[in-house]
């Protein structure tokens, strides 16, 4: 049920409370109505914002912020321009407040259960699929990486659990990737109550009545959202696109590029990706970039490197031909331009991680912008620039793009340490796709050329498209 993926990159809303409810029963709701528009995100009452980093934190325990939506239209929230930014100009900084009673339970007891996360996380499954066997097709044969995005969900939930900004948008993006499983409003109740069976029993050193009451809140809480945002979703898009495979090409032994046609309009945003699913792996699903900008002719592109082990990523490179059908998620993400500013753009891409840089610049391009765009391509070796032509190209085409290739096997020297060489860089805005050790390096880096933490834009280091099977 739980799906662990965006992004650090933030969210923003408010949920409905559950009044009328029994433990984890969602309140009853009216049929949402389309709404012409997404809100503006308006913050909840008692909360300040702070220009540093752009998080906002709360003044209240985050389970007393929860507005009731207005009756038959769920909230949706704006996508920010910037991850977690929420800055408006001249505000003075607050210093952060203490954690609500609820989050030093919640966090007491994701710590309790740390040393022995992988029995509980299987316990839960167990009780599930023993108490609600309906609910096992809706999950894949193999369980492990299941388990794993289940931890990874309740950590970043503890994580931010007084943070209702970023918590509420990242259990947005999962309500509305879950209804690709066919997740519905009544799986929640069965969800919580397993969850906190699992919890109770290898928590029980400090278990209490008020820690399960603090876990009862907070999972009430974050399901209603969920179960919101994937209601509001479910009027503007489909659970999932199937897509036609129209071109194949093996750049290298294990990186394919990726065509496809879906069955019908699949609206993006440059630098955002979409799940993906193979007909040989059903119920697996994997994030894979866009490789390029929207099309007129609707066609989707996709950078795929085979990883040991990976079973969508070697089924895709390896078995994937013109005129197969694989099914394609909503797209997420948030590492889009914000094409209301003239800020340069200092983009580092590592392996095929290049793919949604790619795209930033075409959808630069294709808006007439001059913005000057540096572009740091890094690679262990030649051969891994298998996409190296296409962006110089690119810059043949476009004075205001510099590309520059980083070879490690060369040079010795790391991507995120090259830029240093360059620059100066405090009037750029930062973007980063690639491993996960590029990108925390690489944040390093940009911070410390004084690019500020809001201006720095990639997605979750955990559940990267690059790095994932």
């Amino acid at each position: 049920m739980f799906e662990a993926r965006h992004t650090m990159d933030a969210p923003t809303t408010t949920s409905a409370g559950n009044e009328g409810g029994n433990w984890f029963t969602p309140p009853p709701s009216q049929p949402p109505v389309e709404p012409a528009a997404e809100p503006p995100v308006v913050p909840p009452a008692g909360w300040q914002e702070t220009p540093q980093g752009g998080r906002p934190a709360p003044t209240e325990p985050w389970e007393r912020i929860r507005p009731t939506p207005a009756p038959g239209r769920p909230q949706e929230a704006a996508q920010a321009p910037y991850s977690g930014q929420r800055v408006p100009p001249q505000r003075s900084v607050q210093a952060p407040p203490a954690a609500s009673p609820d989050a030093v339970r919640i966090r007491g007891t994701m710590a309790e259960v740390g040393p022995v996360a992988d029995k509980v996380t299987s316990y839960f499954y167990a009780l599930l699929f023993v108490r609600h066997p309906e609910l096992r097709s809706l999950f894949p044969a193999a369980m492990d990486t299941q388990r794993d995005r289940l931890l990874k969900a309740l950590l970043t939930a503890a994580e931010h659990i007084d943070n209702t900004p970023v918590l509420v948008e990242y259990l947005r993006n999962l309500g509305r990737g879950h209804r690709k499983y066919g997740t519905h409003a009544g799986h929640y109740p069965a969800v919580g109550e397993c969850l906190i069976g699992a919890l109770s029993k290898y928590a029980s050193a400090i278990w209490d009545p008020e820690t399960e009451a603090a876990w009862v809140r907070a999972y009430t809480t974050m399901s209603q959202v969920m179960i919101d945002a994937a209601a509001a979703d479910e009027l503007r898009a489909p659970a999932w696109w199937y897509a036609e495979v129209v071109a194949h090409d093996l750049r290298t032994a294990d990186v394919a590029v990726l065509t496809v046609r879906p069955d019908q309009p699949y609206p993006f945003l440059a630098g955002q990706y979409a799940s993906m699913e193979t007909p040989w792996w059903p119920r697996v699903w994997r994030h894979y970039s866009f490789a390029s900008a929207p099309r007129s002719d609707g066609l989707l592109t996709f950078h795929v490197k085979a990883v040991p082990a990976g079973w969508v990523s070697n089924a895709l490179v390896h078995r994937a031909r013109p005129g197969d059908i694989v099914r394609l998620g909503p797209p997420g993400g948030s590492m889009t331009v914000d094409h209301t500013r003239d800020n340069g753009l200092l983009c580092l891409g590592g392996g095929t991680g290049i793919a949604p840089i790619k795209a930033l610049v075409e959808d630069i391009a294709e808006r007439g912008s001059r913005r000057p765009v540096e572009l740091f391509y890094g690679a262990r070796t030649d051969h891994d620039l298998y996409d190296i032509d296409t962006l110089l190209r690119l810059q043949q085409n476009h004075p205001w793009l510099a590309v520059r290739a980083i070879v490690d096997q060369h040079a010795h020297l790391q991507l995120p340490d090259a830029i240093r060489a360059y620059g100066p860089w405090t009037e750029y805005d930062g973007y980063l796709s690639g491993p996960p050790g590029m990108i925390r390096n690489g944040v390093h880096a940009l911070r410390d050329v004084g690019i500020p933490g809001h201006r720095i834009r990639h997605d979750s280091v955990e559940e990267l498209v690059v790095v994932g099977d």
